[in-house]
């Protein structure tokens, strides 16, 4: 029988995986009190009533062309906006506001909860920048922005209208594997839950872009789960890629959105995938 423990288990087949995670804190600290100094920076904004429902919006120098949304992993057990905010660079650079969440985590919610969070917040940022939305998730993060293109949205449908396309950085799309870790005695996934919130279960909206950018060093599991949900959304009215970026593991493959020369943030933002 497969280890599905193992399967998810990302820091423990990463040299210095800690040293990383310092360095997230560290470098989103520092940015923060740079661009606040140049007053391009709304911190800590309220979008629902729970405590940690706040995001970051950060400025572009000139007129924002758009949105970026970040959505952060964790497997919805760790982490919040505070330690993601340099990843805002290569948007920035390219000339669009970035707004980053944080949202209630496990088990004090449980994941259809957070989907909402995810919902109201995107709903609410959507309203504070005009232009075109791009979304991008990490891990569990690129689960939840996913799970936003899928037709039983409840997004409304002027920020529907909006997004442009989606970006999935090594996220998750099948939840039943996850049923038989040992962190699901805090996730709390039942069968109805895997069945109901799986993207790779559900159909995407008609129309959309969306892309599994998923590191070549990754445990099998997410390549795994990038390829399946291509093959379940086959055939369905959208655009839709897997990207294998070469020699990326689960935590620096993500190092593509702090520059907008990276094929990450050009993907993200090109007029064409």
């Amino acid at each position: 029988m497969k280890n599905w423990d193992d399967e998810f288990a990302n820091a423990i087949y990463i040299e210095g995986a800690t040293d990383y995670i310092t360095s997230w804190e560290n470098e989103s600290r520092a940015f923060r009190e740079e661009v606040a100094i140049n007053n391009k920076a709304m911190l800590n904004v309220p979008y629902g009533d729970k405590t940690r429902n706040k995001y970051d919006l950060f400025l572009p120098k000139d007129k924002p062309k758009g949105l970026m949304l970040f959505v952060h992993g964790g497997y919805w057990l760790d982490f919040d906006k505070s330690y993601w905010s340099h990843f805002a660079k290569g948007s920035l650079e390219s000339g669009y506001a970035v707004a980053i969440i944080s949202y209630t985590l496990c088990p004090s919610t449980n994941i259809p909860q957070i989907i909402g969070e995810t919902t109201i917040a995107l709903d609410v940022v959507a309203g504070e920048i005009d232009g075109p939305i791009y979304l991008a998730g990490h891990s569990a993060g690129g689960f939840l922005v996913s799970r936003l293109m899928c037709t039983d949205s409840h997004l409304s449908i002027s920020t529907k209208q909006k997004i442009e396309r989606c970006v999935s950085i090594s996220g998750v799309y099948d939840l039943r594997p996850l049923m038989h870790t040992k962190m699901n005695k805090d996730l709390n996934i039942d069968f109805e839950t895997a069945q109901s919130h799986s993207p790779v279960l559900l159909s995407p909206r008609k129309g959309i872009e969306h892309v599994c950018w998923v590191g070549e060093n990754e445990r099998p599991e997410f390549l795994r789960q990038s390829q399946l949900l291509k093959d379940m959304w086959l055939g369905f009215d959208i655009s839709h890629k897997v990207y294998i970026d070469k020699n990326k593991h689960h935590f620096n493959v993500i190092d593509g959105l702090r520059n907008a020369e990276s094929p990450l943030c050009k993907l993200l933002f090109s007029s064409r995938m």
